[in-house]
């Protein structure tokens, strides 16, 4: 698979990258968001936290889907407003993506409810194409409907 040529992000512009479906992936999607927003002027504080959305989004794509016809998984950000929107799109899963059960002693099963007490949304949403989970970091989505 070819990945998309990495080009700098327009201030109210967003990008679509895939990425091979390996837990390879994961620290180059956090590195390739994070430049970007930087980029464009996103605060720190926005950054760090879309950091730690998209790569919890990423590790559970990876742990709990299959990945998408072509063998991968893919991502999308848009920064507008101070507000960043992340999302990522793979084969989908047995479950629909929720955030489990507090458990004092569990080694997994954190990821969503990190995502839930920094975004300020998230949702998910199935079409033929496959499974999105997505978040809004720093605001509210601009999605129409959730």
């Amino acid at each position: 698979m070819v990945e998309e040529q990495v080009r700098p992000l327009d201030p109210e512009a967003q990008r679509t990258q895939r990425f091979r479906w390996a837990l390879e992936s994961a620290p180059q999607v956090r590195r390739t968001v994070v430049d970007d927003l930087r980029q464009v002027g996103v605060s720190p504080a926005v950054v760090d936290e879309t950091e730690i959305v998209i790569a919890e989004l990423v590790s559970n794509s990876l742990r709990h889907a299959r990945p998408l016809p072509d063998g991968g998984f893919r991502v999308r950000w848009k920064a507008k407003g101070g507000v960043v929107e992340v999302e990522v799109t793979d084969g989908g899963g047995p479950t629909i993506p929720k955030p489990a059960p507090a458990a004092v002693w569990a080694t997994t099963g954190r990821g969503l409810r990190i995502v839930r007490s920094i975004a300020h949304e998230w949702g998910v949403a199935d079409d033929r194409g496959g499974r999105t989970v997505w978040a809004s970091i720093g605001g509210p989505s601009r999605r129409r409907s959730h």
